[in-house]
């Protein structure tokens, strides 16, 4: 079997490249209107771009997969030739779907093209597995219920197919990603499944039991009421070993929307444990478990994998993500010696210890000086998106990757 492959997501042309920079093998994207992430402004993956980042994937060593994983209307059916031949001279290394309805169109539009079935279709099974291969389906994206001993059956049933497994990231109520919370709560205006859900899982609740006519009883943990269907993120670092024995040829991560800083490490985090798993050495799993509680999380559990989900696995206090460090800034630009010109994502304060962190190591200094760029005067405080000349003492092995390095505090 060949090399299990890190599946990145790529919000934007920027995050994927700090994904691939970190350790992503592959990148998945997609674009308005068939991805399950709709962003329809700022710095989104477009029909207009969507050749530009493919092209820039591959030119990293990248794979880039599409995603094409809503559920159609005959409305979508109608527009997805549009895209299809968008990418006919970019062609992707793989499409990514869950409806029927799309096979025969991408089989003719794009017969070259290897096709993945999204962990929506809920597969759960070996036989399920064996129907899309049968259909020419190259690479099966299990539903996330499956135990470790379920994905190891249908290994070993099904064996000269790929499968992918969700490993980190956010997860939702529903099963598979079916949910129709969002759309219910909205009047139908924001589908889950057509990427615009508005996260009611997300939502703090209080119960209502109707006891009799007219009368009802609140049943309330606290006063701010519950948040019962918020489940903690996944995160199966530990477990990358027993997965690559069990069969699983894609860890992919979720995320597009989440920041740079969130891609970098998380990526750098995984690659580090399937790298020392195929150079025979032993990783430190609570170390690098402690490194991705310093991305943004709404704190960790193991989903289905080991047990069936119970009360630890959600979290009944808060939505809201905490990070366990700040991102800082990134580096732009090498000036001269050891001068770098970095872009703040938060406020920095002179005297502060920073941790410099690239692909290949990291470091950590205090920031002696700070000078803006506009400008061009001293300060001992610069805030978000200003751009700032920082000395730096990189060592040589990280001179080489300055391009890719971030910042964040040292907690």
């Amino acid at each position: 079997m060949s090399k299990a492959e890190l599946l990145m997501p790529a919000g934007n042309i920027e995050k994927m490249q700090y994904a691939i920079a970190y350790g992503a093998d592959a990148v998945y994207l997609g674009v308005v209107d068939f991805s399950l992430r709709s962003m329809k402004a700022g710095n989104v993956i477009t029909q207009d771009n969507i050749k530009q980042a493919i092209a820039t994937a591959r030119q990293m060593g990248a794979s880039a997969y599409v995603t094409v994983n809503v559920f159609a209307n005959n409305e979508d059916i109608e527009k997805l030739p549009a895209l299809l031949e968008v990418l006919q001279d970019e062609k992707p290394d793989g499409i990514i779907f869950g409806d029927p309805g799309f096979y025969s169109i991408l089989k003719n539009k794009l017969p070259d093209v290897p096709l993945h079935i999204s962990t929506q279709a809920n597969t759960l099974n070996y036989s399920a597995v064996k129907f899309w291969q049968d259909l020419g389906i190259s690479r099966v994206i299990l539903g996330r219920e499956l135990s470790l001993k379920e994905i190891e059956i249908i290994s070993s049933k099904v064996s000269d197919i790929e499968l992918e497994v969700l490993v980190h990231g956010s997860l939702c109520v529903s099963y598979s990603g079916r949910c129709l919370l969002s759309d219910y709560f909205t009047n139908n205006e924001r589908k889950s499944n057509k990427g615009n859900c508005t996260q009611p899982c997300r939502w703090s609740y209080h119960l209502v039991e109707e006891n009799r006519p007219g009368q009802y009883y609140e049943i309330t943990e606290d006063d701010r009421g519950t948040y019962i269907l918020n489940p903690k993120d996944l995160a199966l670092i530990k477990y990358i070993p027993d997965l690559i024995n069990a069969g699983v040829n894609s860890f992919k991560i979720e995320g597009r929307t989440k920041s740079l800083y969130y891609a970098s490490i998380v990526a750098k985090t995984y690659k580090k444990a399937i790298d020392s798993y195929y150079q025979g050495s032993e990783f430190n799993a609570d170390e690098l478990f402690d490194e991705l509680t310093k991305t943004n999380n709404r704190q960790f559990m193991t989903g289905f994998l080991v047990d069936k989900p119970d009360t630890e696995h959600y979290n009944y206090k808060s939505s809201k993500g905490i990070t366990g460090a700040t991102f800082v800034g990134v580096i732009e630009e090498h000036v001269k010696d050891n001068k770098y010109i970095v872009k703040l994502k938060n406020q920095l304060k002179k005297g502060s210890m920073v941790e410099c962190i690239t692909p290949g190591g990291a470091i950590e200094t205090i920031i002696e000086s700070m000078v803006m760029v506009k400008g061009n005067n001293e300060v001992d405080v610069a805030n978000t998106n200003h751009h700032v000349y920082l000395e730096l003492n990189l060592p040589e092995h990280m001179k080489t990757e300055f391009k890719w390095a971030i910042l964040r505090y040292k907690e």
